[in-house]
């Protein structure tokens, strides 16, 4: 499972950054459509949709997207709203299972599409901005950052289970290990960037929060697939399941970068 982990990452990740760097904006902002409309495929799985209701699901997200589009000062609310949403997704997570009846099939519908569309919307923005690659780039770092180094911490020092009703695999050491890389992440951006100590520090604050926000989107996605009762939420991705797998962390921490970039 590791080889195929790792030899799925060395194809996604130069496939994430040519997208990244080399796309013209439109072009980016569909791909990236695809990508989080095929989420929202898996997501139906989640709530248990039926064929036409997984039908209408999709038709709504791209519909949702179209219009945020079209509306810029929407869809900065719907970011802001993102961030609203996953401060209530922390309390459901920390609670579980008492949260379970949060877990019902409207609930997941209505949940997709706050998980889905503000931060498909929030990696647009961000790409459109100044400095925009840059601070792009820097997200996906913490995402990859915050994973990597708590899987790197949780194999070598974890000892002590960090929410083990809703993720088993998780550790607090592992927590940690996250949260320092994306520190140090932070760090580096800073420098490279040649801020002043001011705001490389609140860079690095962001940084910490953005990191957190990986690791709850990841434990929510977790917490879903408990109640629905399943490892992945698909198979297309060798080793890593499928592609809410893989966006669960950007997900949340899409809208909380984008927010804590226009308040710093």
């Amino acid at each position: 499972m590791l080889k195929q982990r790792i030899l799925t990452a060395l194809v996604l990740a130069p496939i994430a950054l040519l997208a990244l760097f080399v796309l013209p904006q439109t072009w980016f902002i569909w791909v990236l459509a695809a990508v989080f409309i095929y989420g929202g495929l898996e997501w139906a799985n989640l709530c248990r949709l039926s064929v036409p209701g997984t039908a209408l699901l999709l038709a709504a997200l791209g519909g949702l997207m179209w219009g945020l589009l079209a509306v810029p000062e929407l869809a900065q609310l719907a970011v802001w709203l993102a961030v609203a949403f996953w401060c209530f997704a922390l309390l459901l997570v920390l609670a579980y299972p008492r949260t379970a009846s949060w877990s019902g099939m409207p609930q997941r519908v209505l949940f997709g599409f706050l998980v889905l569309v503000p931060a498909w919307y929030a990696m647009l923005d961000l790409r459109a901005g100044e400095s925009g690659l840059t601070m792009l780039l820097m997200l996906l770092m913490l995402v990859w950052g915050a994973d990597v180094g708590a899987y790197a911490a949780g194999k070598s020092m974890g000892r002590n289970k960090l929410l083990p009703a809703v993720s088993p695999g998780k550790t607090r050491e592992g927590l940690w290990g996250g949260l320092l890389t994306c520190v140090l992440i932070g760090i580096g951006f800073s420098v490279w960037l040649e801020l002043p100590l001011s705001s490389g520090i609140k860079l690095c604050v962001l940084a910490l929060l953005t990191g957190l926000a990986s690791v709850l989107g990841d434990l929510l996605e977790s917490m879903l697939k408990r109640e629905r009762g399943i490892k992945d939420s698909g198979r297309l991705l060798p080793g890593h399941g499928g592609i809410l797998d893989r966006i669960d962390s950007l997900t949340a921490a899409a809208p909380v970068f984008a927010v804590g970039l226009t308040l710093i």
